[in-house]
């Protein structure tokens, strides 16, 4: 048998059209002590954690409560969408995160839960989460500390309400994060189609096949790989994200 790695073909999407990073969450100090990452929430995208080295935990609140679950090697948490999550670094805590429709969390499908006036309108709230050069590798870490301190800041406000158990903040925040993203629905939209639901169509189309007792699918089948990250230490709402292209 023979082993080579010429012919390589361009790189296909991941299974399911999901996305993924290894992330090194932040280990700076957030202002109510607590080392970690910026407090968010995803629209209309599902994500998974796969815990790799350190330990910590995650913060979540949602509707039906606040939670915090522990982080420790080989456990995968993953939450639904409307989950605002925190990560909290106990010490060198490393992360594979799985994302749905294609990376699409990084990618926009995510609003910080920053206090109210800052959620007010798209440019007051994009002035307040931008990052220098796009959060680029080598870009000033303090600038993303800055905006996950105020996105705590909100956090709290949601967190500490919920527990005495008014939901209107947060319900409130629901609200603005709706109004922010609404714009750049059809964008994701297109993302969604020529990711997870390509996917899903293919796998309908090949079970169809089988049935008829055919698999022409299989004559096509190849190898794929990425051999390294698109962008190691890019800043990212948790921590240093290492990326990887989407397809």
């Amino acid at each position: 048998m023979s082993i080579s790695t010429r012919g390589v073909v361009p790189v296909a999407p991941l299974p399911g059209g999901v996305g993924v990073s290894r992330l090194c969450v932040y280990d700076a100090v957030a202002p109510d002590g607590e080392i970690g990452g910026t407090p968010h929430l995803h629209l209309c995208c599902t994500e998974a954690y796969v815990v790799i080295a350190g330990s910590g935990l995650v913060q979540t609140l949602t509707l039906s409560g606040y939670r915090e679950t522990r982080l420790h090697p080989g456990a995968v948490v993953w939450f639904a969408p409307g989950t605002i999550h925190r990560l909290v670094n106990n010490g060198g805590l490393e992360i594979i995160v799985l994302m749905q429709n294609s990376g699409l969390p990084e990618a926009g499908d995510a609003v910080l839960t920053l206090p109210p006036d800052l959620l007010a309108d798209p440019a007051t709230y994009a002035a307040a989460v931008a990052l220098p050069d796009g959060g680029a590798p080598g870009a000033d870490v303090t600038v993303a500390y800055a905006r996950r301190d105020l996105a705590v800041r909100g956090f709290e406000r949601l967190r500490a309400a919920a527990l005495a158990g008014d939901l209107t903040p947060l319900r409130e925040f629901h609200a603005a994060a709706i109004r922010l993203v609404r714009p750049h629905v059809d964008d994701w939209r297109q993302r969604w189609r020529s990711g997870a639901w390509r996917a899903a169509d293919e796998t309908g189309h090949q079970l169809d096949a089988l049935a008829r007792g055919e698999a022409p699918h299989l004559a096509e089948a190849q190898v794929y790989q990425m051999a390294e990250p698109r962008d190691r230490g890019r800043l990212g709402m948790c921590g240093l994200l290492d990326t990887y292209p989407v397809s």
